[in-house]
């Protein structure tokens, strides 16, 4: 049964002497905004992380990770479901019903728009991109023998930065894909422990650090809109940092989080929420905590 009651997402990680999202088409630097410096992650990366998440946790997905063509998962997934409909077939698999689908083999094509969408996510402060170099593990063979020297490794990095992602789950959409509530639960958990799996050279160190779900009430049609946009990084004591400042932070311990704006956005809209939960690691400063705690569901993992 298709979810009724719209929701807006931030969620927020960090990230310590790792790639959050590197550009293939740039030597795999970490992608960035070049006016602001700040690291940025696409949201079909942070789609990936929960992807990942679930095929480790068994649940059927379309888009499974591994090369394959679309005709050999569909095949795969005819016999994994004993469905011969590509609809049928497609509603099945739960990154389609969240994510959505465009869906073209044979004479059979449709699109489906995901009820759940996410902005690029960005970090809430300028941040700095390391370049490093290492040896490989082998040499390399020139003229039939063996190099007598090691040949190097490339790689960049990004020393720290606390990522925010703001995301919306459309209920209108859900009509057509299907998605449940249920599957909005798996999203939630796809995403906090998704991030942190991504236990990779690369990905090591990514860390799940907060997350709000704001739930409105069914009939409610509008949104409060960036989140992202509504909350400040400051130092540990509460003061504004300059772009030189933010690049020399490499510790959550030496920040804190200002939602000032953010709880002044779900006041205007109280009348048409729900619920709101809060999902968090506990070692986030956040200057007005209690406040928060006064209007949400708290829950600490």
């Amino acid at each position: 049964m298709a979810f009724n009651q719209r929701k807006e997402y931030l969620f927020l990680y960090t990230v310590k002497d790792a790639n959050p999202n590197g550009d293939p088409l740039n030597e795999n630097h970490p992608r960035y905004d070049k006016d602001t410096a700040q690291a940025m992650s696409s949201d079909v990366r942070i789609k990936r992380t929960i992807r990942d998440e679930w095929v480790r946790e068994g649940e059927t997905v379309f888009v499974d990770g591994k090369p394959k063509s679309l005709k050999t998962r569909f095949e795969e997934l005819k016999q994994e479901t004993g469905k011969d409909d590509a609809r049928k077939i497609m509603q099945e698999c739960l990154d389609v019903r969240l994510f959505g689908v465009t869906f073209a083999l044979g004479k059979e094509a449709f699109a489906w728009t995901g009820p759940v969408q996410f902005k690029w996510g960005r970090s809430l402060h300028s941040a700095t991109f390391e370049f490093v170099q290492g040896t490989a593990a082998f040499a390399t063979e020139r003229g039939g023998a063996d190099s007598q020297q090691r040949s190097f490794r490339n790689e960049y990095l990004v020393p720290f930065a606390l990522m925010g992602v703001y995301g919306i789950a459309n209920q209108n959409a859900s009509e057509e894909t299907g998605a449940s509530e249920a599957d909005l639960q798996k999203l939630v958990d796809g995403l906090w422990h998704g991030t942190d799996n991504l236990i990779t050279r690369s990905k090591n160190e990514h860390k799940s650090r907060l997350l709000i779900e704001i739930t409105y009430k069914e009939g409610f049609h509008g949104k409060i809109g960036a989140l992202d946009d509504k909350i400040t990084l400051l130092d540990r004591d509460g003061k504004e940092m300059d772009s030189q400042k933010q690049k020399a932070v490499r510790s959550l311990q030496e920040l804190s989080l200002d939602i000032g704006d953010l709880l002044k956005a779900i006041e205007a809209k109280k009348d048409a929420i729900a619920s709101i939960k809060v999902i968090t690691d506990g070692e986030l400063k956040i200057i007005q905590e209690e406040e928060l705690k006064g209007i949400s569901q708290v829950e600490v993992r």
